[in-house]
């Protein structure tokens, strides 16, 4: 299972929100370059990158930030928020990004998302589906739509989707487990989608569960911000 740290952008700062609310923002570090390189000197190959901003604007907006990681480390980028024309998924490869996430546009344009599929392919483009009581969340988690998750996702993967993040909102920055009773759900109903699991994670223990499951990822945001996952720890399961 690959390990997938985050880091959330705001203002160009490393932070973190709890349940996706920006009024709970936290800084944790006012340079994410700096963040970034200390997850690889740990030998983590793998970033999320959120334009938070851009989720709220709807439209990329730290895109110097993704330039920035990306022209000075070897990660691997991951690139989501506020991703809705071809411009600004022009703009996201064209700053580094190895895969965009489109979690919005698959709701409200789904044709143009099934362009961006076909055109650059499924090992490119990722589906963000994040969920609040089952249903999808758009808008930087603002908005909910009438969509249940698990067969959003079962639509999008008949229609040639592999890589799937899923983040259980209420989870989201708690700190109190991931949702291992909807991922179980998503992977018995599809059990061709590349999962990532999102959300939650609170100690290490958790990563071989969601191994067990047949995830194959995991973002881990602010259980390590936190202290509650030592990068070493991350490292040395890498290793083994």
């Amino acid at each position: 299972m690959r390990i997938i740290p985050a880091i959330d952008i705001i203002e160009g700062k490393c932070v973190r929100l709890s349940k996706g609310d920006y009024d709970t923002k936290k800084v944790y570090n006012e340079n994410p370059l700096e963040v970034a390189k200390m997850f690889e000197d740990h030998g983590i190959e793998y970033l999320h990158l959120v334009d938070l901003d851009g989720a709220k604007s709807k439209r990329i907006i730290n895109h110097k930030v993704l330039e920035t990681i990306a022209s000075k480390t070897n990660l691997k980028i991951d690139f989501g928020g506020g991703l809705k024309s071809d411009e600004d998924l022009h703009i996201a490869f064209e700053s580094g990004a190895q895969q965009i996430t489109g979690g919005s546009i698959a709701v409200k344009q789904p044709d143009t998302f099934i362009n961006w599929l076909e055109k650059h392919g499924a090992d490119r483009i990722i589906l963000g589906a994040d969920a609040k009581d089952r249903k999808v969340a758009v808008s930087g988690w603002l908005e909910s739509s009438n969509e249940d998750v698990v067969a959003f996702i079962d639509q999008y993967c008949d229609q040639g989707v592999s890589y799937v993040i899923c983040t259980d909102i209420a989870k989201d920055g708690m700190l109190q487990g991931p949702s291992f009773a909807l991922y179980t759900e998503i992977l018995e109903r599809t059990p061709k989608a590349k999962l990532i699991a999102s959300g939650g994670i609170s100690t290490f223990d958790e990563l071989p569960k969601l191994a067990e499951l047949g995830c194959e990822g995991v973002i881990i945001g602010k259980a390590i911000y936190e202290n509650r996952i030592s990068l070493k720890q991350l490292e040395n399961y890498i290793i083994s």
